[in-house]
């Protein structure tokens, strides 16, 4: 595999182009939905509230949609903390794609102290944690590694994204999800800034630039435990387990793709 763009390596892994080809496949069809053409920005709202939610119920806060809907008191513990730093996150990230072009790491540390902010652990929001320090997170998958190995591959993670590549979007936002996953770089909500970031991947790269295809839904829809068996496939770093996690990411924006499909029906037949 080539050396130069280790990304576009990942995508010629067996499998991968199915499934590259699949999402590219569906997310072009939400897009020619007749709906799209004159009430995107509902769709893209709509898309928003529900990617938040099953971000957040793969966080441990798994809420009705109507109950995020409805709720406005997202307090600084526990699951109200939890979803309401998703949705925090959602709303931030359509904010961040220019800076994201120039600074990868500004980024996740923006997103970091979005999502931990008012949590009582101040003094290491917005940084990568320290050596001795704890990630203190409902956590899934491996042990993450240590702090000096933290600092190592996120610098690896920035440079490789400012070089940039000739992969699809899905395989550019996989790794970026799974690395972030494997690393835990902070000391809470990695898995809200993991997902939050593949969606600043999958919009910035053009793929869906209305962020109408919520993948975080389709996380949360093959849940937890195919969630964790696809990350330590990722983590083993073997060619299988990386075009299984690839794969897991496309089939999450696929469902996140029927989802808004969905939605799009709805206001179609002014049920929305």
């Amino acid at each position: 595999m080539s050396t130069t763009d280790p990304l576009a390596a990942l995508a010629a892994l067996p499998g991968v182009a199915e499934s590259v080809d699949a999402v590219r496949t569906a997310v072009d069809r939400v897009y020619g939905h007749r709906v799209m053409r004159r009430r995107s920005n509902e769709v893209t709202s709509e898309a928003a509230l529900r990617g938040a939610r099953g971000s957040a119920a793969l966080a441990g806060a798994d809420w009705a949609l109507e109950e995020v809907r409805r709720r406005t008191d997202f307090g600084a513990a526990g699951e109200p903390h939890l979803v309401g730093a998703a949705l925090r996150l959602t709303a931030e990230a359509g904010q961040l794609l220019s800076v994201w072009r120039q600074s990868p790491l500004r980024v996740l540390a923006r997103l970091h102290l979005v999502a931990a902010g008012g949590t009582g652990v101040d003094d290491a929001v917005g940084r990568p944690r320290q050596a001795g320090e704890r990630v203190d997170e409902a956590l899934i998958g491996p042990e993450p590694p240590g702090a000096d190995e933290v600092a190592g591959r996120l610098d690896g993670l920035a440079r490789l994204l400012l070089a940039g590549t000739e992969a699809p979007a899905l395989v550019t936002a996989a790794v970026v999800h799974g690395e972030l996953l494997a690393l835990r770089p902070f000391v809470s909500c990695n898995g809200l800034v993991a997902r939050a970031a593949e969606r600043i991947v999958l919009v910035g790269s053009g793929l869906d630039p209305k962020s109408i295809c919520p993948a975080e839904v389709g996380h949360a829809e093959q849940g937890a435990a195919r969630y964790v068996a696809a990350l330590e496939g990722y983590v083993s770093g073997t060619p299988e387990g990386m075009a299984a996690w690839i794969a897991h990411c496309g089939r999450a924006v696929e469902l996140g793709v029927r989802e808004s499909t969905a939605v799009c029906e709805a206001l179609q037949r002014g049920a929305a």
